[in-house]
């Protein structure tokens, strides 16, 4: 191996020598510096001696020059000493003789200054003060002396200088120094250029990058995008619904620039209830309900935090404005209300105040309200939004509707829109403005005669529309002190029930019909009332026996006396028996029988005719004086009767013809007073019944629907052709008219003082027709007809109309 670092005196012959010369190139003659001759060198041999395997130097065996072997690079041979000397051993041999030469080799600037590294990262903290000292990489040159390192420089900037620091052994020491204060926020980066230039001509140079990596510190708030956020909100937002997204940023980097997000201390715990902010991305969300009519704007503080180890903090506000949705129905509200309004109010009489309210607004919080098609109310507006008053627009009635119940309808003016009902009752208050009303325009009652005095007789009933006292209706029989309306001086009435009383019997017989007014007032302030004609008809019962009218004796007795022939055949009148009664009807329907009779065999009795005929011829053991006891009675439930005795004297034909022409002519003188009487007492009773028939046609007409017309017919006249005396009357009901026909009268007997015609009206006991309560009975007509001599009373249907 080489020895580059051998002392100059211990080489014999020394040279000096470039490097990186050519191989082959001469170095010297070291036989000639050695006083070595030519020929010596041929004949000893001249070599070098060397432990490489490739020497650097060899010597020419000819004539002693030392050559360059190879290329000698001076950097390799030396490394970094500064004087590189390679000795070399030449050896003689024959006898052994050694020689030293020594060979300099000069350093070439062949090499540029070269840093270990092409690129340095330095970490340093933002924080670091003017004059921090940061140690940099030396370059390294092979070449020695001035072809090695010589200066450094930095590239330009404003935040480093370079300081070089000179350690001797031509080490040079770059050291980096903080000359401004660094802002990893303004530049986190700095990149730098050391360059190490050596003192060779020309000079040669190497470059390092240096990066500077500004370490950070926690030296920067979060940072807001905006200091206020405004979003607005629809209410009643679904759940998880982004509200906004806030954004802060740190300028730091690493957990000092990582930012987390979080509510405001001091925010109102509704808020979290409602709302939901992400801690990581800053997202607000909707957590519960949104609801404008409980609040319709929300601050929310929101706080940005670094995470360094002493955070910093930034606050920021989010202004969430709730968009009304029309989500509330209008809500009806009666501030006052009049439970009772009388019939009577006027147009216009306020009823009630309604308000109506929407939660809502704008729109949606605008309330119309109304009312139902066919009320007599209205709605009238008043001048506070919103407000309304129920106000009539029609006349009220109770007795047509006590109670309404309205329905007040409220709309709001949302799309679509919301209604709310509600319904009030308002009731109509009674007024006394209706007269009592009986239950039949006028009344027909049936009593029959002989009635218990003090006991009830019928009733009459009025009712009245209106309430309370208004309809409480007492009775009165209206009484004027006239001839006319003496009956009702024996009549009574319970003011309170309207039950009728007679305080006297009647007798059908004296009389048969009247009539008289009941008054109806009830106990309103001031008091209405009304009247109704009541009228009565006398119903006959069989009071009165029949009453024997001839044969009469002179002294009056139903006892007579006739004469007949001996020589008269069968079948030949004797006498008729004449009888009355003063009932009517079935009451006055009389039938003859004999009780008595000398000789039954004789004598018959004609049943309903009362004539008396011989049965057969006398003969001459028939005895000359008969007498026959005849029984009348009448048809009533209990028959009434009574007797006539008739005595028959049979005489000779001569005798008989005598007394029968003074017998006829007494008899017709007699028949001829009584016709006489007879017609006058029938004109007097016709006429008086004429006139209260024409009384009762003229009330009767006044019902529009309901009558009963009565015509009366007094026809006397004999309907068997034996002189028999009847008349009728005839009445109309419906479709139908009947004809009542009282019973018959002989000619030339008289009737019974105070007797009028024979009159009965029958109920008719068929379903009233609707709002005819209490009205009239149809009347019924009675025909009384004498059928083959016989007396009775029927009831017979005449043509109608």
């Amino acid at each position: 191996m080489l020895l580059c670092a051998l002392r100059a005196t211990s080489a014999q012959v020394r040279y000096s020598v470039p490097e990186e010369l050519k191989e082959g190139t001469a170095v010297g003659n070291i036989a000639k510096d050695l006083g070595i001759a030519l020929s010596t060198l041929k004949h000893r041999g001249f070599r070098i001696v060397s432990g490489a395997k490739e020497p650097h130097f060899q010597i020419n065996q000819n004539d002693g020059i030392l050559y360059v072997n190879r290329e000698i690079d001076r950097e390799e041979i030396c490394e970094r000493s500064s004087t590189c000397v390679v000795n070399v051993k030449a050896v003689l041999e024959s006898p052994l003789e050694v020689h030293y030469v020594g060979v300099e080799v000069l350093d070439v600037n062949d090499n540029s200054p070269v840093f270990s590294e092409r690129e340095r990262r330095l970490e340093v903290p933002e924080s670091a003060l003017p004059g921090a000292r940061f140690q940099l990489q030396t370059a390294r040159d092979p070449d020695a002396g001035l072809n090695s390192v010589q200066v450094y420089k930095l590239s330009s900037n404003e935040h480093f200088r370079l300081e070089v620091k000179d350690r001797g052994e031509d080490s040079k020491v770059p050291f980096l120094i903080v000359q401004k204060s660094l802002d990893r926020e303004t530049v986190t980066h700095h990149n730098l250029i050391l360059t190490a230039s050596d003192g060779g001509k020309p000079a040669r140079s190497g470059t390092m990058s240096i990066l500077v990596d500004v370490r950070d510190v926690n030296d920067n708030l979060p940072v807001f995008s905006k200091d206020i956020y405004s979003v607005t909100l629809n209410e009643n937002a679904p759940v998880g619904t982004t509200v906004i997204q806030v954004n802060a940023t740190d300028l730091d980097e690493g957990m000092n620039g990582e930012v987390a997000y979080s509510f405001g201390n001091n925010i109102d715990d509704k808020i979290k209830d409602i709302f939901d902010l992400d801690a990581v991305t800053g997202e607000i969300t909707v957590k519960g309900l949104v609801d404008f009519e409980e609040k319709n704007t929300y601050e929310i503080d929101i706080q940005a935090s670094d995470k360094g180890s002493t955070p910093w903090t930034a606050d920021s506000s989010v202004i969430v404005k709730i968009v009304d949705m029309n989500d509330n129905a209008p809500e009806i509200e009666v501030t006052s209300l009049s439970r009772a309004i009388p019939e009577n109010s006027r147009l216009g009489t306020v009823i009630a105040l309604i308000s109506a309210n929407d939660a809502d607004s704008g729109q949606n919080g605008q309330v119309l309200c109304s009312l139902p098609e066919g009320l007599p109310f209205r709605l009238a507006p008043s001048l506070q939004d919103n407000m309304f008053s129920l106000v009539t627009k029609s006349n009220l009635d109770r007795e047509d509707l006590a109670s309404y119940d309205i329905t007040l309808i409220a709309k709001d003016g949302g799309q679509p829109p919301l209604s709310s009902f509600k319904t009030i009752t308002v009731q109509v208050s009674d007024v006394n403005d209706n007269s009592p009303e009986f239950s039949a325009s006028s009344y027909v009652f049936y009593l029959p005669e002989n009635n218990v005095p003090g006991v009830s007789i019928f009733t009459v009933s009025a009712c009245d529309r209106d309430q309370n006292e208004n309809a409480f209706v007492s009775y009165e029989i209206w009484r004027d002190g006239s001839a006319q309306n003496y009956v009702a001086n024996y009549l009574n009435i319970n003011a309170e029930s309207g039950i009728i009383y007679a305080l006297k019997s009647f007798d059908f017989e004296t009389l048969k019909t009247f009539q008289f007014q009941v008054v109806a007032k009830d106990s309103g302030t001031p008091s209405l009332s009304s009247n109704v004609t009541v009228n009565v008809f006398i119903l006959d019962q069989n009071d009165n026996a029949p009453v024997i009218l001839s044969p009469l004796s002179s002294n009056g007795s139903a006892e007579g006396v006739e004469e007949i022939p001996r020589n008269v055949n069968a079948g030949h009148s004797v006498t008729k028996v004449r009888a009355y009664d003063a009932d009517i009807g079935y009451n006055a329907w009389l039938s003859f029988s004999l009780q008595h009779a000398t000789d039954a065999s004789l004598f018959g009795l004609e049943r309903y005719t009362g004539q008396i005929r011989t049965l057969r011829s006398f003969t001459e053991t028939d005895e000359a004086q008969h007498k026959l006891v005849v029984v009348v009675k009448d048809n009533g439930n209990v028959s009434l009767s009574a007797t006539a005795t008739v005595t028959i004297n049979v005489v000779e034909p001569k005798e008989a013809f005598a007394a029968s022409d003074v017998q006829g002519a007494v008899q017709t003188e007699e028949e001829n007073n009584v016709t006489f009487y007879l017609i006058i007492t029938l004109g007097s009773v016709s006429a008086l019944f004429l006139l209260s028939i024409i009384g009762l046609i003229v009330m009767q007409c006044s019902k529009p629907d309901y009558s009963t017309k009565y015509s009366r017919d007094s026809n006397y006249a004999d309907m068997s052709g034996n002189g028999t005396l009847c008349h009728s009357i005839q009445y109309r009901s419906g479709d139908k008219r009947y004809m009542l026909v009282g019973p018959r009268m002989s000619i030339g007997s008289a009737i019974v003082p105070g007797s009028n015609a024979n009159t009965l009206v029958v109920p008719d006991h068929r379903k009233r027709t609707s709002g005819e309560e209490g009205g009239f009975c149809e009347g019924a007509q009675l025909q009384s007809a004498s059928r083959a001599g016989r007396k009775e009373t029927e009831l017979r249907p005449l043509a109608a109309g």
